[in-house]
């Protein structure tokens, strides 16, 4: 689904290979660390954690806080890895995906789901709930 191209990839390339890989894992409130799956599965932000994580960002385990850890992106400029977030009106989004390609994310759900792509860029319900994306970046020492 991801071109690498010439050369190594990018980090956000690694963290979207790093999440489709977890496609199929059921949905776990509070589940995924930077190690994996937890009690079986992953929630929204547990899953970037993870994603990330393999391409050695650390990122918190809240989708809240994830929306400030990194650089704003417009929609037209996102790229592999991005996070794409939804709902929560004017407080903290509620739901995190991880960007792949051409409008297609791959997220937990919700309860009763599973890890899975869905084209969030043609989706009448994902489209009203968006709220932005951030591109995650390593931490810089602090000095």
């Amino acid at each position: 689904m991801l071109s690498r191209g010439r050369g190594a990839p990018s980090l956000g390339q690694i963290a979207a290979v790093a999440a489709l890989r977890q496609v199929g894992r059921p949905y776990v409130w509070g589940g995924g660390s930077s190690a994996g799956p937890t009690g079986g599965g992953f929630d929204c932000s547990g899953l970037a954690l993870h994603a990330w994580s393999r391409a050695g960002v650390r990122l918190t385990h809240y989708t809240g806080t994830q929306f400030r850890q990194g650089r704003r992106v417009p929609f037209s400029q996102l790229r592999p890895g991005d996070l794409v977030f939804f709902g929560g009106g004017a407080k903290d989004p509620t739901h995190v995906g991880v960007y792949v390609k051409d409008g297609v994310m791959v997220h937990a759900p919700g309860k009763g789901g599973v890890v899975r792509t869905t084209d969030f860029a043609t989706s009448a319900y994902y489209l009203s709930r968006y709220r932005g994306a951030v591109r995650p970046s390593p931490s810089r020492p602090a000095g």
